[in-house]
């Protein structure tokens, strides 16, 4: 189960990588902007349940889908770039075994105890 939920992830992040090629921006963009949502990890200084809320908002696809298409309808490729980054890093998580937070500390995610 494993292998198919890492292909799975592959699948989304060569997604990502694709809508991003449609958006008018340098591809050096990407690189650069690719690991910013784990900025959100800075949530932990306040405390588990903080930080397990900032980072799951931050890696959540749901919020990266839904940053997309409203850029796609309010005509904003930078807003379509937040969704996109957003989307293809929480894929790239994935695929690397890093799910979503548990309030309970950082290593506890949705995937498993990340380290064991």
């Amino acid at each position: 189960m494993k292998t198919l939920i890492q292909l799975e992830e592959a699948a989304m992040l060569s997604l990502g990588i694709y809508l991003f090629s449609l958006l008018p921006f340098a591809w050096w963009w990407f690189p650069a902007l690719i690991l910013v949502p784990d900025f959100a990890m800075l949530g932990y200084a306040f405390g588990a349940k903080a930080g397990a809320w900032a980072y799951n908002l931050a890696h959540h696809k749901g919020v990266a889908i839904a940053l997309y298409i409203a850029g796609v309808y309010a005509g904003q490729p930078t807003l379509q770039l937040v969704g996109v980054i957003l989307f293809a890093h929480s894929s790239m998580d994935r695929l690397f075994g890093y799910g979503l937070k548990y309030e309970k500390g950082f290593k506890f995610t949705h995937l498993g105890e990340i380290g064991k």
